[in-house]
């Protein structure tokens, strides 16, 4: 508080030294930003505890010392430097952060502590275990109903690693969205894992790259030179370097003579205009003594197709496709996570998993109603019960009407009921945005492309298109109602929209329109 209310300054090691006589408003920085390893280490450790007597040794301090090549950031410490910092009179101010002795012991990284089990008093219900179980974010100990996705991408991953010359390859996995492509491969990564630790396969790199966490496509050189070789460089320098260890075999880490297996998460959103970094990436593995492997997952079947010759002729041959989940896959989806938890209905699993299976597919949907199916049951146990977490609330099941329930809040929220209530125009907006989104796979378009689409849709079902001016203004109100996002500005022709929820959501608001019963074909 006394940093907020008035002005405080924070300095380094060799600035706090000389401000003996600034009064009580001066801070250590007590951390500081190893370029090698990216992350924060700790230089010193105030204590505030009077009759410390303990202190570190020479021996220690050196120990613990570490050695850094970037001159423009690091700071060197002497012995009279330590010494000078122990034994300085600090001011008395009670809360100023130079209050106690400065002491150091040594650099430690810092990182989160978990809280030791024993320490929990609460002890968890049937209940809160499922809930927590059927968390999206829970890695679950297997997956299954994709063993022969995941034999397909092993055999693929051990004949490219596994070859003496070890020739560079490309595998694309596509498949709608929730079918578990990326954490099949993910699995596959974790078992080679184990038999690269067992000594069966000899040693490779793996990058992972998610599309979406780039805000530029061409940052993707910067995030595999990283991993590569632990440097931070732009991503010019970045695309200089790689084509130097890919294309010429110039090493670039310690460990370049091993395989690298490039896997890249939602690959469409890589394509650029020119298409130029896509090419970048799909030529390396082409090149002799590359030894790279790219897996490239995304949502459309005909990615490849869409692509220039140049691209999509890198890209292979090699596919893999992943289709929606049945409802029994589903089923036996969730009752995997639920395993020793008996807390569901066998019937209430079945009808979240039928549900989702006609609509989409979706597991990740799927998960997210039984998980919501438990807090209702939860919230409504505990409501009848005296006292809270008592062995009635963990005996009892979740049932059908608990799932019903949340399939009511999850496909009948106010945003599906707008979706419904629209226009005939509107309806038709936002399928042509739905259909626009599976012919291209990319999350957005603009509203040229739109207009385009929605003149086919009316044309080929006979509908009167209104005109660019009224269609307009129904995504402008759309817009307004948060169902569609609209870039801001007054480009009208080149606006950037997307769908600000799911296109299941979508799906389920308008493929059973009475009025329209065509747009289900185009859902």
């Amino acid at each position: 508080m006394e940093s907020i209310i008035r002005h405080c300054f924070v300095k380094n090691p060799k600035e706090f030294v000389k401000a003996n006589d600034e009064g009580d408003d001066v801070f250590l920085c007590e951390y500081e930003y190893d370029i090698h390893w990216h992350s924060f280490k700790r230089l010193a450790e105030i204590d505030n505890e009077e009759n410390c007597e303990d202190t570190d040794s020479d021996e220690d301090w050196d120990s613990h010392k570490v050695a850094s090549s970037d001159t423009d950031e690091d700071m060197e410490y002497d012995d009279e430097y330590v010494k000078s910092l122990q034994t300085r009179p600090l001011p008395a101010h009670e809360l100023a952060a130079n209050s106690g002795k400065g002491r150091f012991f040594g650099l430690q990284k810092i990182g989160t502590k978990r809280i030791p089990e024993h320490v929990r008093c609460h002890k968890q219900t049937e209940l809160e275990r499922a809930k927590a179980t059927l968390l999206l974010a829970t890695l679950p100990k297997s997956l299954p109903c994709r063993d022969k996705e995941m034999s397909e991408i092993t055999t693929f991953i051990k004949g490219a690693i596994c070859n003496d010359q070890c020739l560079g390859r490309c595998l694309y996995v596509h498949g709608v969205p929730g079918t578990g492509k990326t954490m099949s491969v993910l699995a596959v990564m974790r078992n080679l894992r184990s038999e690269v630790e067992a000594g069966t396969i000899k040693p490779y790199s793996f990058v992972e790259v998610n599309g979406l966490k780039l805000a530029l496509p061409e940052n993707i050189y910067r995030v595999i030179y990283e991993a590569l070789s632990g440097h931070r460089v732009g991503w010019k320098k970045a695309l200089q370097l790689l084509n130097e260890r890919f294309s010429d075999g110039k090493k670039i880490g310690k460990e370049d003579d091993r395989p690298c297996i490039l896997l890249i998460d939602e690959l469409d959103l890589l394509v650029t205009r020119n298409q130029s970094v896509l090419y970048n990436i799909l030529d390396w593995p082409t090149k002799p003594h590359s030894k790279l492997i790219v897996i490239g997952v995304a949502n459309t079947m005909d990615l490849p197709e869409k692509l220039l010759p140049r691209i999509s002729s890198r890209m292979g041959v090699q596919r893999l496709c992943f289709g929606p989940y049945k409802y029994q896959q589903l089923q036996e989806i969730i009752s995997s996570r639920l395993t020793g938890i008996e807390v569901f209905e066998k019937q209430a699993v079945e009808f979240a998993s039928r549900k989702v299976a006609a609509i989409s597919g979706d597991a990740r949907r799927a998960l997210e109603i039984c998980r919501r199916a438990a807090e209702i049951a939860d919230y409504r146990i505990k409501k009848l019960t005296l006292v809270p977490n008592s062995a009635f609330a963990g005996n009892c099941l979740v049932g059908m009407a608990d799932v019903e329930a949340a399939i009511q809040e999850m496909f009948q929220a106010p945003h599906i009921q707008v979706m419904k209530s629209g226009s005939k125009l509107s309806k038709i907006f936002l399928t042509a945005m739905v259909y626009e989104l599976y012919k291209t796979g990319m999350n957005e378009t603009n509203f040229e492309k739109l207009a385009m689409t929605v003149s086919c849709l009316c044309a080929s079902n006979g509908e009167t298109f209104p005109g660019w001016d009224i269609l307009l203004n129904v995504g402008c109100k759309l817009g307004e109602c948060r169902i569609i996002l609209c870039e801001p500005g007054s480009r009208h022709r080149l606006q950037k929209l997307q769908l600000n929820f799911p296109s299941d959501d979508v799906v389920f608001a308008l493929k059973d329109s009475k009025e329209l019963p065509w747009l289900a074909k185009y859902l």
